[in-house]
């Protein structure tokens, strides 16, 4: 694991990681032996386990689970709602995904930067000029934004899903700036 001196996890003090649940640890070391580390945002959300738990089976569920929409698309949700809110730690981690998922470091930085200058096709444009208003004035939002969606081949449940990702990384890009929490230096080497 590279070291830095920026690898912390928060300005908060942290329980020990001996508080958790089995299922937890368990997942902690999933991560470890996935990744090489376990990310900040899991040390940081084992302040409280419940809401530790909470976060990971939504996380898992929307960013994993079953969806129209692939994980890559996902991941590029997370990019350009956290670009909104200029949270440094999630631009940083989904960055690095969007950079390894696509294969092209490229669109990762030009996704943290501006989505707008990346060379995306109408379909994904589409796409995240929703995530990107629904963060920005979400109480703008009306049956025209939708249609434009469906116009791409989105279907309602695509709309619900690309809703629903925005929606997760907005509450996590407002709790990662409350609590000051940083990226694992690891991220910032990913997928270069």
């Amino acid at each position: 694991m590279t070291k830095g001196t920026t690898d912390r996890t928060t300005a908060l003090k942290l329980p020990p990681e001996e508080d958790l649940s089995e299922r937890q640890q368990k997942y902690f070391g999933i991560c470890e032996d996935k990744l090489g580390f376990v990310p900040n945002v899991l040390k940081a959300y084992a302040f409280n386990p419940v809401k530790l738990q909470a976060f990971m089976d939504m996380y898992n569920d929307l960013m994993l689970g079953d969806s129209g929409l692939t994980k890559l698309e996902r991941e590029m949700i997370a990019v350009v709602v956290s670009s909104v809110n200029h949270c440094y730690y999630c631009l940083t981690a989904h960055g690095a995904s969007v950079r390894q998922l696509s294969g092209r470091p490229e669109l990762g930085e030009q996704m943290v930067m501006n989505y707008r200058a990346a060379p995306l096709d109408q379909r994904h444009k589409a796409m995240l000029d929703f995530a990107w208003k629904l963060t920005a004035h979400p109480e703008a939002i009306e049956e025209a934004d939708r249609e434009a969606l469906r116009a791409h081949a989105f279907s309602d449940r695509d709309i619900w899903d690309i809703a629903a990702v925005a929606g997760f990384f907005n509450m996590s890009n407002r709790m990662a700036s409350a609590v000051d929490m940083r990226p694992n230096d690891d991220y910032h080497a990913m997928a270069r």
